[in-house]
């Protein structure tokens, strides 16, 4: 890690205190529960981890050397901490190597990485990766940027949905569930969008091949749902008056 200012220290040691202060064994339990080891954690919940994040307020350095204590909570304070416009697509490459729970994955993915500019550049090598994290993030990267991207048009998720379908057969858990849930995510963007996503969903969900099927079946079922559905056959049908006026 790169020396650090005193400021930098200080404001490392005061977090790494505050965490230990606001941890609990409870905690611990919990999040083992759900998957996550406990090994290097403290045991605070992600509602302690905000706010500590909102009184650290942004800070690049800072977030770096939260990072190299490697202990899961100084990490997940990163996605709070971290200034978006100064993360590089090298740093991404760099914690993405490091990625070893889902939690991790999804936060530093839904509240840093998907505010980025090398947002979209990460999502198709992530998923083509080997390893179970890397894979998710490239997922959870695409399905963070459909909730919250509100500048791209359809065309970058058309491709995203090209690699769902491609990765759609691997059957690791934290895998299949992220693509499951960026599938769900990309059909509820637009109307273009929604017709391709059922469509996919549609051919997953007739595949021989399980995982496919679940993944299929699932989308399809949100996808076609009366919310999700009538929300764009309402729109078609505004469409269709506005034209014939």
């Amino acid at each position: 890690m790169p020396s650090i200012t005193t400021d930098v220290a200080e404001d490392l040691r005061f977090a790494l205190a505050w965490l230990e202060r606001h941890g609990s064994r409870s905690g611990r339990e919990a999040m083992a529960r759900y998957g996550v080891s406990s090994e290097k954690a403290f045991g605070v919940s992600m509602a302690n981890i905000q706010v500590l994040g909102k009184r650290l307020g942004r800070n690049h350095e800072l977030a770096a050397a939260l990072w190299a204590t490697d202990r899961y909570e100084a990490r997940m304070l990163t996605a709070f901490v971290d200034e978006p416009e100064r993360v590089t697509g090298a740093q991404m490459d760099r914690w993405c190597r490091d990625f070893d729970n889902w939690a991790i994955v999804d936060t530093l993915c839904f509240h840093l990485f998907d505010r980025t500019a090398a947002a979209w550049s990460r999502v198709e090598p992530w998923s083509a990766k080997s390893g179970e994290f890397a894979r998710r993030a490239g997922f959870a990267l695409l399905w963070a940027l459909a909730l919250h991207d509100k500048t791209s048009g359809d065309a970058p998720f058309l491709r995203g949905l090209r690699l769902i379908e491609k990765v759609a057969g691997d059957e690791r858990n934290f895998v299949k569930k992220a693509v499951n849930m960026a599938l769900g995510a990309v059909g509820r963007r637009s109307p273009a969008l929604h017709a391709a996503s059922v469509s996919l969903a549609r051919r997953l969900a007739e595949s021989p091949d399980a995982t496919r099927r679940w993944i299929g079946k699932g989308a399809f079922r949100e996808l076609t749902s009366p919310r999700i559905a009538g929300k764009f056959a309402k729109h078609a049908g505004s469409k269709r008056t506005k034209q014939a006026r």
